[in-house]
């Protein structure tokens, strides 16, 4: 049952988390990150943050999000983040974050934050920013050490927060004495790009919605984005980034649906045409994204039994964080 606390042992804790407020997942969510995230919840301390805060950069319809953030918790389980193994929390629901976000500011030099590549393709695309847009990576520090992470996911795009990270980790070490636990990087390597436009990662705001697929999607939906997917004009399965883009992004998908490697998925489809490739991955990703949506509508027949959950792991999380607020004050004469 996931009503009772997970019990916390000794294992590396990981935290991972994704932002609620578009209610949608995709594929390169899943494969990016939920897919591997769920393999480690035997053999770690696991904590799956829905990160509502970090939603807060840019204006939000106050009940689309918070209807959007139950209806991201039911994909997220349904996709294999497990409740009986994981922490699956609500980042609001932990004030404790905002605590140890401000102690952080603190530590960080303006520099280090101005210097976040997000943050200055962000305010570049547009005119008026918040504040939060500029503070986003010490709050991300902050969801980071407050559990003893040792080892955090990241893809490309975050590791220059995860640097920052270790560097305020270090920082106060340093100046305090050891207080926190300095993580790692758990590099997802996995990049799944756009259908339409290969040169993009897949994302809930593509050019086209032919690009992305999303976990809720049809099969209908699915089977004609993954026929209608851009590729070249050789009709030769390989991969290759820089000449195959198009065709090298289903390979991957391929090889992450069955775990088998590259290799042996161009070998699978050697002399074989695309259209064969795309016959066989539309199959699988039907397969896999109807289990999914079913299990979605399933728990969303039940938003209590969801906000549950929430509310219990939040209690849990929330006793965890507090230690760790309670050793950084005591070092730092605040309490």
């Amino acid at each position: 049952m996931t009503s009772s606390a997970i019990r916390i042992n000794k294992k590396p804790v990981v935290l991972s988390g994704i932002q609620p407020s578009s209610g949608m997942l995709h594929l390169g969510n899943y494969l990016g990150a939920l897919k591997s995230f769920g393999r480690m919840q035997d053999d770690y301390t696991t904590y799956f943050m829905l990160a509502n805060l970090h939603s807060m950069t840019f204006p939000q319809n106050p009940e689309v999000l918070r209807e959007n953030t139950i209806r991201i918790a039911a994909q997220c389980i349904a996709a294999g983040i497990d409740p009986a193994k994981s922490i699956v929390f609500l980042q609001s629901d932990v004030y404790q974050h905002n605590q140890l976000a401000w102690v952080l500011g603190n530590v960080c030099i303006f520099g280090e934050a101005a210097r976040m590549t997000q943050f200055k393709d962000k305010s570049g695309k547009q005119g008026n920013i918040s504040t939060g847009l500029f503070t986003y990576p010490i709050l991300m520090a902050s969801d980071i050490l407050l559990y003893d992470s040792a080892f955090v996911p990241v893809g490309a795009d975050q590791k220059q927060h995860l640097e920052l990270t270790r560097t305020l980790a270090r920082r106060f070490n340093a100046q305090y004495g050891q207080t926190f636990l300095v993580p790692q990087p758990f590099e997802c390597s996995i990049r799944i790009y756009d259908l339409q436009d290969p040169a993009v990662k897949m994302s809930k705001s593509s050019a086209t919605e032919s690009g992305t697929i999303f976990l809720l999607d049809s099969p209908d939906k699915i089977v004609k984005k993954i026929m209608r997917s851009v590729t070249d004009s050789e009709d030769v399965i390989g991969y290759d980034r820089e000449t195959k883009p198009g065709v090298s992004n289903l390979v991957v998908m391929y090889s992450c649906l069955t775990d088998c490697t590259i290799e042996q998925t161009v070998n699978i489809y050697s002399g074989k045409k695309y259209s064969v490739l795309k016959k066989d991955l539309s199959d699988i990703l039907v397969e896999v994204c109807t289990t999914i949506a079913t299990r979605t509508n399933e728990l969303l027949d039940d938003k209590n039994y969801i906000r549950k959950i929430l509310v219990t792991a939040s209690e849990q999380a929330r006793g965890v964080a507090q230690k760790t607020i309670d050793r950084v004050y005591e070092k730092l004469g605040v309490y």
